[in-house]
């Protein structure tokens, strides 16, 4: 028989469900910051207030692990979401961070269709979070998550082909590689995030 949750244990579920909030703000930035007449510069800006808040509630995650003689759930899942969380939010906010360094005015279309799989992947997690309370209704969220994934390999695998068709100079070939990798980073840490979600739940059930 589980016993019942303290206020205390309940910020853990509160701060996994900011995170995951903090996240899905950031992927509408990176909507914003693929549009046509953004102002990257700016976008990119909010991107990194963004990335800050993530780190403090990361930190104060860990930091409330440190002190917490009862947790939710095992520590080490705890920390694993954290970190996976936050490496969600880390890649996002390389990848606007590069597409700003680089000037890169024109991005290949399938950039688009990536980002929209990051989107989405960041509403599914963020409407996952909050359902770590009862360990109920999770199976859709990482079925669909993986399915997310796997569109993301796809969308990936054809952008690598356009970079090297030949149509692109060895330096934007480069600079366009690196915000693909990050962006890729990105959806197989949502997997991740995943993944841990799952083996929480199993072990709770």
């Amino acid at each position: 028989m589980r016993l019942r949750l303290t206020p205390q244990e309940n910020s853990y579920y509160d701060m996994f469900a900011e995170s995951a909030n903090n996240i899905i703000t950031a992927a509408r930035l990176l909507v914003d910051l693929i549009g046509d007449g953004s102002d990257r510069e700016e976008i990119a800006g909010k991107m990194r207030v963004c990335e800050h808040a993530g780190d403090e509630i990361t930190h104060n995650i860990m930091r409330r692990l440190n002190e917490s003689f009862i947790t939710p759930f095992d520590r080490e899942d705890i920390y694993r979401l954290a970190s996976t969380l936050d490496d969600v939010m880390d890649f996002m906010e390389a990848s606007a961070d590069l597409v700003v360094l680089y000037r890169l005015d024109e991005l290949p279309k399938d950039v688009i269709r990536q980002v929209e799989v990051l989107e989405r992947a960041a509403e599914l997690t963020g409407e996952a979070m909050p359902r770590l309370r009862s360990m109920k209704d999770l199976s859709e969220y990482w079925i669909e998550i993986n399915r997310l994934e796997n569109q993301a390999d796809q969308v990936y695998r054809r952008l690598l082909a356009k970079l090297f068709s030949g149509e692109y100079d060895t330096l934007t070939v480069l600079k366009l590689k690196e915000v693909i990798d990050q962006l890729e980073e990105a959806a197989d840490a949502f997997e991740h995030v995943a993944n841990t979600v799952e083996s929480i739940a199993v072990k709770e059930s």
